[in-house]
């Protein structure tokens, strides 16, 4: 039987290998992937219609992803880092609606059956001005609260400190979705209640990561975050390397077959499945 082998965070590219990478990554022993909107170059974004452009992209890779028989689950979502150069451009008060409308089409595309989830969405990763803080937080809270509305899941990009999780727990419950909706990609290996409160962590896939979250559950699913940049070929980690690193870890005993259909299978089905 072949195990269900997902990478939970995988972006293609117009100008990448897109397509051949995908050939990759199935002959490595992938069945299964959740393809995540990027900003394209392609795409200019000056007003909240233009993500319909960038979305209708991804959306496009996946419907080719299952063409070679991939379970392919599509996250679309207005990248928040794109809040700061739009609000240079425009100003914030512009920049901020823009994102609204980006979360608002990203919800469109879910409902009518497009797209699984919304992401990644969420706020800066690095210091920066509060203020551009404080306005990715008030779009994310307008997107989970029509991920509430429609049920879905919400892919989150943000810091990974200790008060993280607790802040997008709390975040969720106000707008009434479960924190187990809300996806905290790129994270380190958070797996106990402290350490997630409700939140699903999905953790690169690196042998020490892998391991650290192993010794203290299994509630949680791996990612490469591969970029399909041919710029920065090494970026990110290669794109077959969550089905190297499942096979390895079965292979030396480190993973249970039981445990790789729940985070490989059971998990991605529980929350993105509509």
């Amino acid at each position: 039987m072949t195990l269900p082998i997902h990478d939970n965070h995988l972006h293609l590219s117009p100008s990448g290998r897109n397509i051949d990478a995908l050939r990759e990554y199935k002959a490595a022993g992938g069945t299964g992937l959740t393809l995540v909107t990027l900003p394209y170059p392609e795409v200019r974004i000056t007003c909240g219609d233009d993500f319909r452009k960038s979305f209708q992209i991804t959306v496009d890779f996946a419907e080719k992803a299952r063409e070679l028989g991939l379970k392919v689950y599509t996250a679309v979502g207005p990248y928040p880092i794109l809040l700061i150069s739009l609000a240079e451009q425009y100003g914030m008060e512009k920049a901020e609606q823009i994102m609204i409308d980006g979360m608002r089409i990203a919800a469109e595309f879910i409902n009518e059956g497009k797209a699984d989830l919304m992401g990644e969405v969420g706020r800066p990763h690095f210091d920066t001005d509060q203020k551009y803080v404080d306005a990715c937080n008030r779009v994310l809270q307008y997107g989970m609260d029509l991920a509430h509305e429609g049920d879905f899941a919400v892919m989150i990009h943000c810091e990974s400190e200790d008060y993280t999780c607790k802040s997008l727990s709390d975040m969720a419950k106000s707008s009434g979705l479960s924190p187990g909706k809300v996806i905290k990609h790129s994270s380190p290996p958070w797996v106990t209640e402290d350490e997630v409160h409700g939140v699903m962590t999905s953790i690169p896939a690196s042998r020490s990561l892998m391991r650290e979250a192993l010794s203290k559950g299994d509630r949680f699913m791996i990612e490469t975050d591969f970029i399909d940049d041919p710029a920065k070929p090494g970026a990110m980690m290669s794109v077959n390397t969550v089905p190297k690193r499942i096979k390895a870890f079965v292979s030396s005993g480190e993973l249970t077959e039981e445990q790789v259909y729940r985070i490989c299978q059971d998990i991605p089905d529980d929350l993105y499945g509509r």
